[in-house]
């Protein structure tokens, strides 16, 4: 008993002498992305005279609900250790870090002594800017054919005059100045742009059935996410770029513009929407459409139909738009449905429940046929998969000339 006392002693010193100190700073992104796996690193330096192992237990924001984080990290002498984790933020807001707690052990093990760092701090979460970036250069091309981007086979000639140059082989035989070409003796052709400053919008049904959850995300989620990613690629195109949400009432109106200060504004408004509890009111936001929009306009309409006859209800107002502007509806894709009416059933409650599942997911087919049926644009995509298809139609759109 005397010897174990004695032991216990010795670690305590050893824990609490004055060398035992160390420092700690956590580093994470100015703006956390909603959605995606954003990086902290915890940087810790003893300037102990022996080798110490801690574990580090970082106070995280209630939202991301882990109440067990920790981590074990073994620091020599004087050493220093780099801890990286991620976090996955899955609403907007404001998000706060707290203490950072530092439980240290000799090589006796026998007592734990713990140091706690005051680090607390505050992060916005916003619409995913590691999903803009990471589109961004892919974007950059109008024809690519990595990371899902199809390639368009341009057509037409709606595009703005750019210059004459000198013909080589691959240029279209059909841009042929022939007034050029005999005043410099030499083959000369037109060469166009894609035509720019075009209007792109941003259309956000913020209703109840935008509640849906996807992978933790609302579809509301992940339209304000696509609409970002939307938003920066036109303008890297030289569109211009605007955001109108509603729902039973009018949210955000921002008109499109191509000013440096557009994607902040567009980010900012986006940030600070939320799902309603009631039901989309189209009639009224078609009347906003009117007065807002000048000119013809690409529209994204980022909204859930959950069956035939609620399209059906707001079928001649999408109709209505359709005619004065360059209309695409989203309609999600349910991939839990497809797996789960595609499963074998065996109970009688199983089968019933097949057949509702089918059904639903029916629905959205005829729903995709009815919009082509009257000559409107559609993305008919799973959510995990939104952006990326949006860009898909958007590019497609501008090289077909339809905008």
């Amino acid at each position: 008993m005397v010897a174990f006392v004695a032991v216990i002693i010795t670690d305590i010193l050893l824990l609490h002498g004055k060398s035992v100190r160390f420092t700690c700073v956590r580093s994470t992104s100015r703006l956390l992305s909603l959605g995606n796996e954003n990086e902290v690193i915890i940087r810790v330096k003893s300037m102990a005279l022996i080798p110490l192992s801690l574990e580090v237990i970082d106070e995280l924001p209630y939202q991301l609900q882990r109440r067990d984080f920790a981590e074990n990290i073994r620091l020599s002498a004087g050493g220093k250790e780099q801890l990286v984790y991620t976090v996955r933020p899955l609403v907007r807001g404001q998000y706060n870090f707290g203490k950072i707690h530092l439980f240290a052990t000799s090589v006796i093990g026998l007592v734990q002594r713990r140091i706690s760092f005051d680090l607390e701090e505050n992060v916005a979460v916003y619409p995913s800017i590691i999903d803009m970036k990471k589109y961004e250069l892919k974007a950059a091309m109008s024809v690519t054919s990595n990371f899902g981007i199809k390639k368009i086979r341009r057509i037409g000639h709606s595009y703005e005059f750019e210059q004459i140059k000198e013909y080589t082989i691959g240029d279209d035989y059909k841009s042929m100045n022939w007034k050029a070409t005999s005043r410099a003796y030499k083959l000369m052709v037109n060469s166009y742009t894609d035509e720019k400053a075009q209007q792109v919008y941003c259309l956000i049904d913020k209703s109840r059935y935008m509640k849906m959850p996807f992978n933790g995300l609302s579809l509301l989620d992940y339209s304000v996410n696509s609409s970002l990613v939307i938003t920066n690629t036109s303008l890297q195109k030289q569109d211009k770029a605007g955001l109108i949400t509603f729902s039973d009432s009018i949210g955000s109106i921002i008109k499109a513009d191509r000013s440096r200060s557009q994607l902040k504004k567009i980010l900012e408004a986006l940030y600070r929407e939320e799902e309603s509890r009631l039901d989309a009111n189209y009639e009224k936001m078609y009347t906003v459409l009117r007065r807002t929009l000048r000119g013809r306009s690409l529209i994204f309409l980022f909204t859930n139909f959950e069956s035939v006859h609620s399209l059906e209800r707001v079928l001649p107002v999408l109709r209505k738009i359709n005619k004065l502007h360059l209309l695409v509806v989203v309609v999600f894709e349910n991939k839990e449905l497809i797996n789960y009416y595609s499963a074998e059933k065996k109970t009688l409650k199983d089968i019933y429940y097949k057949t509702i599942a089918h059904k639903i997911a029916s629905d959205r087919e005829q729903i995709t046929n009815e919009l082509s049926h009257y000559g409107i644009q559609h993305i008919f995509t799973r959510p995990e998969n939104l952006s990326i298809n949006a860009i898909n139609k958007y590019l497609e759109l501008k090289s077909r000339g339809m905008i």
